[in-house]
């Protein structure tokens, strides 16, 4: 019956399981008036960096048959204006769901400023540390490709902030659940398994057709590796606590990452393309366990 999906994670209450994916949901506002953000358990904010990023050139998308190429590139409007305008817009229209935040780098010591920044601010549950974006130049993909670089920064962090921490995961690391492990062990909570694949698509004249030329994989083929990556996790650490990410379009997936560990879903592609899909999937959850 509807409330049954209710639970509590790492000491926050989640009405249900099924969050919006960081990079897919903006700040929320976006989505004011085509989607219930009301009905979901919660979202993850687009990456927050200590400075304005204007993301990568355009094209930024291309859509293939398994799923879709994005290289947007950590755009975003930078941590002072995100603590000025968009958290409080949160703080005053967003209710039920909880609001994580998801935290983005270029140094280490870039991660520590913007969590301290963001201590203050409230109406945030807990903290997605992005360590895995395979769509920039530098930063993200190569700290969480490096578990010393993980173990520093991840400890560093923990130390700013009582809040609970979620680590993202690459899926191209030759081993996941090792990675998890050095991230719980420096003080993580979670994961978030998985981010984008990359890839890189070209068109009939051999030209990519990204602006940066490869980009981050999302959607439909994302789906077994991240139930693979979250078993495996699970696995090996089965009390630690996992958000599923990764080709959910509909209950039966989410409940595929349910099964497999996760205690926590977010979609994200399926979620742009069809911005009522989150909401049905809550209700078919409701309806059908």
């Amino acid at each position: 019956m509807a409330g049954s999906l209710a639970r509590d994670i790492l000491g926050i209450h989640f009405q249900n399981p099924v969050l919006l994916a960081s990079g897919t949901a903006g700040f929320g506002h976006e989505l004011a008036g085509i989607m219930d953000l009301e009905r979901l358990g919660g979202l993850v904010t687009k990456a927050v960096s200590v400075e304005p990023r204007a993301g990568n050139p355009p094209p930024r998308v291309a859509e293939f048959a398994g799923g879709m190429l994005n290289s947007v590139g950590l755009a975003n409007p930078g941590l002072k204006h995100v603590l000025a305008d968009e958290l409080p817009w949160l703080a005053r229209n967003v209710r039920a769901p909880r609001v994580l935040v998801n935290v983005v780098g270029f140094t280490e010591e870039e991660y520590a400023t913007v969590i301290e920044g963001l201590e203050a601010a409230s109406g945030i549950s807990a903290y997605e540390i992005n360590l895995s974006c395979p769509n920039t130049s530098r930063g993200g993909m190569e700290f969480g490709a490096d578990p010393d670089a993980v173990n520093r920064l991840v400890t560093r962090c923990r130390g700013i902030t009582r809040k609970p921490i979620f680590a993202k995961l690459s899926p191209a690391l030759p081993d996941i659940p090792a990675m998890a492990q050095v991230a719980r062990d420096a003080g993580a909570d979670g994961v978030s398994l998985i981010n984008t694949l990359p890839g890189y698509l070209a068109d009939a004249a051999s030209h990519p057709r990204l602006g940066q030329g490869n980009g981050g994989v999302s959607g439909p083929a994302l789906l077994p590796i991240g139930i693979l990556a979250t078993r495996r996790v699970h696995q090996r650490m089965p009390d630690l606590a996992i958000i599923g990410v990764g080709g959910i379009r509909n209950a039966e997936d989410a409940r595929q990452y349910l099964d497999a560990g996760a205690c926590l879903v977010a979609i994200g592609t399926a979620a742009l393309a069809d911005p009522q899909l989150p909401g049905r999937v809550v209700r078919d959850l409701e309806n059908h366990g």
